[in-house]
């Protein structure tokens, strides 16, 4: 039988059990009441950061093509060094060569040669022709030949070139927009280079060698093709849209991207996602510039030279290239950092290993850092803060970064993290109160 004392301990327990059950039961009440609108909330927030992420990820490849449609017409330099490998190229001085010797030949006949030639330089051009095999014509072809293409592998050819390119560069804007004008022209879908400047050099480099007759040959204007499609026409429309667009379709793709990490609810999920997109979005158009070299070349005509052509397209995008490269590397160093600095079991164990490696290296060195370690230790997040700030505005402020200066930018900033983490000295009076406490 129960004692009384127990009998008020059983009310004393029931009145504080219903008191508990009641607040338990407020306490519901009021995180479904806040809940409720929540949760929708959350899913709006999270619709609009994945469509955000899934435009940066259209636009990337956009982007990265308007940047360099517009930096190829509006800077000279980069245009110049876009061009100018294409001098010493094999493909590209046999296919000029060839279009010279065709100019040239044209324009010689064999009775008058025979005629004209001096006295004094018969023996010099029998002598040149002695050396040559087969009939006299395709001799003669041979050594007009022969003479252009030791033109077009010498240093003169590549300055020739290099200038003709700078000085046509504003035609290049002929060339993809219709306008203007120079030695850079569109005609019926291609777009073509004259190379009267590379044949008066030809007829004067076979004057040299005796055949004078060529000093009769009038200026001669001959198409050398650099680029010939037959949507030429109606990429020019689409040129001036990204021309127009070129510096700030990058900068809005940029600005959706951070919006898209600061509208979703998990932001450090989201940046991966947003990290992803872009090297995804930029692989997209490596792909697509890998199958439009190879459509571009199946359409070329049969008098264009193939390998030629590929070496052109190749020149063309090869500044196109190093981005897509840059863009996809970014997106994974972003990605791995965001993912590193997160609460999954993996990222933590990597951080611990990074923290308890810089600590075994501080004890190994005996270095202490006294009043410096003290005050890094109480501005740790700021500093790390800072260095991830430093990298992205380096980046930012490099003219043509690639895939390289992105590497070397990221590994600066590790540097510089670990450094601020071995710098990293916690008062000991701290750790003694915390395991005095325990």
């Amino acid at each position: 039988m129960a004692s009384p004392e127990d009998h008020g301990a059983g009310r004393t327990t029931g009145a504080d059990g219903g008191k508990e059950l009641a607040d338990l039961r407020a306490r519901v009440a009021e995180l479904e009441r806040r809940g409720g609108p929540t949760v929708p909330r959350h899913r709006l927030r999270s619709l609009v950061a994945g469509l955000l992420i899934l435009l940066t990820f259209v636009l990337t490849p956009l982007s990265a093509v308007a940047a360099w449609a517009r930096s190829e017409v509006a800077d000279t330099d980069r245009y110049v060094a876009t061009m100018k490998p294409l001098a010493s190229d094999p493909d590209v001085q046999a296919a000029v060569a060839d279009r010279v010797t065709d100019a040239v030949m044209q324009h010689i006949d064999l009775q008058t040669l025979l005629e004209s030639v001096a006295p004094e330089d018969r023996p010099r051009l029998s002598a040149a022709l002695e050396k040559l095999s087969g009939p006299l014509t395709s001799g003669l072809t041979g050594f007009v030949h022969s003479t252009a293409e030791k033109f077009v592998d010498s240093d003169a050819f590549a300055t020739l070139w290099t200038d003709l390119n700078r000085r046509a560069h504003a035609a290049v804007d002929k060339a993809l927009t219709g306008s203007g004008g120079g030695a850079v022209k569109l005609t019926d879908d291609s777009v073509v280079i004259d190379l009267a400047p590379v044949i008066d050099q030809v007829k004067q480099a076979l004057v040299d060698k005796g055949l004078t007759v060529a000093s009769k040959i009038p200026e001669v204007h001959t198409d050398f093709t650099v680029l010939t499609s037959d949507s030429v026409g109606k990429a020019q429309k689409g040129y001036r849209l990204l021309q127009l667009v070129g510096f700030w379709l990058p900068v809005l793709t940029l600005v959706l991207a951070a919006a898209a990490v600061l509208t979703a609810v998990r932001r450090r999920r989201a940046l991966v996602a947003v990290a992803i997109a872009v090297a995804l979005g930029a692989a997209v158009l490596g792909v697509g510039l890998w199958i439009g070299r190879a459509l571009y070349l199946d359409e070329l005509p049969a008098k264009v030279s193939q390998p030629a052509a590929g070496a052109v397209y190749d020149a063309l995008v090869r500044y196109l290239r190093t981005t897509v490269r840059m863009l996809i590397t970014l997106g994974v160093v972003v990605a791995l950092a965001a993912w590193l600095t997160g609460a999954g079991r993996a990222a933590s164990r990597v951080r611990s290993a990074w923290t308890s490696g810089i600590g075994a290296v501080r004890e190994a060195t005996g270095f202490e850092a006294g009043s410096v370690g003290t005050w890094v230790h109480r501005s740790k997040r700021w500093l790390n803060w800072t260095v991830v700030a430093v990298a992205a505005a380096t980046l930012l402020a490099w003219s043509y970064p690639t895939a390289a200066v992105t590497l070397w930018i990221a590994l600066g900033a590790l540097l510089a993290l670990a450094l601020v983490e071995f710098l990293d000295d916690p008062p000991e009076s701290g750790g003694l109160e915390l395991a005095g406490s325990g």
